[in-house]
């Protein structure tokens, strides 16, 4: 047996058309729902206390929550008749998700075949629940360093700007040095993304800095080499940490 949802804002529909003096099929109707559900609506919210001739503020959240504990289907140990299904087929789900690193959505056709038709978010909740889909491992925090040891660099894109050597826009890029440490930040302005760009911008970022800053990452231009931290900017700006500026990190 499939259960359906009891939503609160139909509820208040077929109540508010009711107490405006229209028949269940009606309010039935504009609430999107059949006679009869709206005479159950009707009948719960009586028995609630509540008066056709009281007028609309009767619709309150008590109210309300009665009738929907009231029309709810009964439900042992909170879930409905999918989720005791899924329960006799634990430990085979558990086996296509640990073992065989199956989908859920081929999961769920697998149990369909074999004659377990169940909705797909209740099989979503189930193995998330009871079957470990979907967890991760939990991510590490990794420690600030300290004042002057790292700065991260990466290129952003910023969009097309007019570039009056070339008399026509161009695609701008910033290359952006955060010290890990102080959060201070240098941003260099260049329309490409090539060698001598990154080592121009480098020599700019370690003038402001006043120092030069170890590089603990990997760059890699479009279409272009690959730099990491060994490798040499130009022939001052060497792979090295100087923390002797204030301003570093």
């Amino acid at each position: 047996m499939a259960f359906r949802e009891v939503a609160v804002i139909e509820i208040r529909e077929v109540l508010r058309c009711w107490l405006g003096g229209q028949g269940l099929r009606t309010a039935g109707e504009r609430a999107g729902v059949d006679r009869k559900t709206a005479r159950r609506y009707v009948e719960a919210a009586v028995a609630a206390g509540l008066v056709r001739e009281g007028g609309e503020h009767q619709l309150t959240d008590e109210l309300l929550g009665a009738v929907v504990a009231a029309v709810r289907p009964v439900r042992a140990g909170g879930h409905g008749a999918a989720w005791e299904a899924l329960l006799a087929e634990e430990a085979r789900i558990r086996e296509w998700i640990e073992r065989d690193d199956l989908q859920l959505t081929n999961i769920h056709g697998k149990l369909a075949r074999h004659g377990v038709a169940v909705p797909y978010r209740t099989l979503h909740r189930f193995a998330v629940a009871r079957c470990g889909f979907g967890r991760r491992e939990p991510t590490v925090r990794v420690a600030d360093g300290e004042p002057g040891v790292e700065c991260q660099l990466d290129f952003g894109r910023l969009g097309l700007v007019p570039d009056p050597d070339a008399g026509r826009r161009r695609v701008a890029h910033a290359l952006i040095f955060t010290a890990v440490h102080s959060w201070h930040m240098f941003v260099w302005l260049s329309f490409s993304q090539t060698l001598p760009a990154v080592i121009a911008g480098c020599e700019a970022a370690w003038g402001w800095f006043g120092g030069y800053v170890g590089v603990d990452t990997t760059i890699e231009a479009p279409g272009g080499p690959r730099w990491r931290r060994s490798s040499t900017w130009s022939a001052h700006a060497v792979d090295a940490v100087l923390a002797s500026s204030s301003r570093l990190g």
